[in-house]
């Protein structure tokens, strides 16, 4: 059977630990359960340290070994402390067609999306996984472990995928600010260099403007001064013409 609570890992009934623990109001027990309050040091042994899967004997009693590969989970309930284990019934085809069932199925309830990262999703394939650990394990220790340690190796490809994509994403958005402060700084520079060719624009308006009054100047003083040239040449010749011509008489006068 399968904990009451979110999990799809069959376990047995939950025996009674004690009576001397208060339930935490609206708590439902199942695998993936908040555990219980700790309790004193002197009713409580220490947690043992956590064990890998290579230093765990595949000759140890079922319960032993489903114990230490998946925990078992405590939680208070009607003033009672409860603690759940993992079942070690060996498993049919025929659970093996219900666990996909209720995978599907749970995967459509829980809305978890088909691609990309999804909590949810990872959760219940998580959750299957276990199952299917136990199930093996039940069947084949050897087996089982060797499937932890495949699970515990994709567990921590995941984490450092993860991570990479958190460190990924925090990067992407760091650069995002960047750029959008570059294009602030671009977009003001750009504001003041379009302020600077207007001012230079203007300038080489007033420029050319002050090149085309000095032409007009230069225009007319030239035509002045080849006008009184051309007076000044006309003079000459008269003067020249009526000089000849008086010299001419004299001439004629004399001889």
């Amino acid at each position: 059977t399968c904990c009451r609570g979110c999990s799809r890992v069959a376990c047995r009934a939950p025996p009674l630990l004690s009576r001397r623990r208060r339930a935490a109001p609206g708590f439902a027990l199942g695998l993936h359960a908040p555990p219980a309050a700790a309790a004193p040091a002197a009713a409580r042994p220490p947690p043992a340290p956590p064990r890998t899967p290579a230093s765990i004997p595949p000759t140890q009693q079922p319960q032993e070994l489903l114990n230490i590969i998946l925990p078992p989970r405590e939680g208070p309930e009607a003033q009672k402390l409860w603690v759940q284990e993992v079942s070690t019934a060996p498993s049919t085809r025929r659970d093996v067609v219900l666990l996909q069932e209720q995978l599907d199925r749970q995967l459509q309830q829980r809305q978890a999306r088909e691609t990309g990262l999804c909590p949810v999703r990872r959760e219940l394939y998580t959750q299957c996984f276990d199952e299917l650990i136990r199930q093996t394990t039940v069947s084949c220790a050897e087996r089982g472990l060797l499937l932890l340690r495949v699970r515990d190796e994709l567990q921590l490809t995941l984490s450092a995928y993860q991570a990479l994509y958190e460190s990924s994403v925090a990067f992407g958005v760091r650069k995002a600010l960047q750029a959008e402060q570059g294009k602030i700084h671009l977009e003001k520079r750009i504001a003041e260099l379009e302020e600077e060719n207007k001012e230079l624009e203007k300038q080489v308006s007033q420029e050319k403007a002050k090149c085309e009054a000095i032409e007009r100047q230069e225009t007319e003083r030239r035509e002045i001064e080849e006008r009184k040239h051309s007076e000044e040449v006309l003079f000459l010749k008269r003067t020249n013409q009526q000089l000849k011509t008086q010299l001419e008489t004299i001439i004629a006068a004399k001889s």
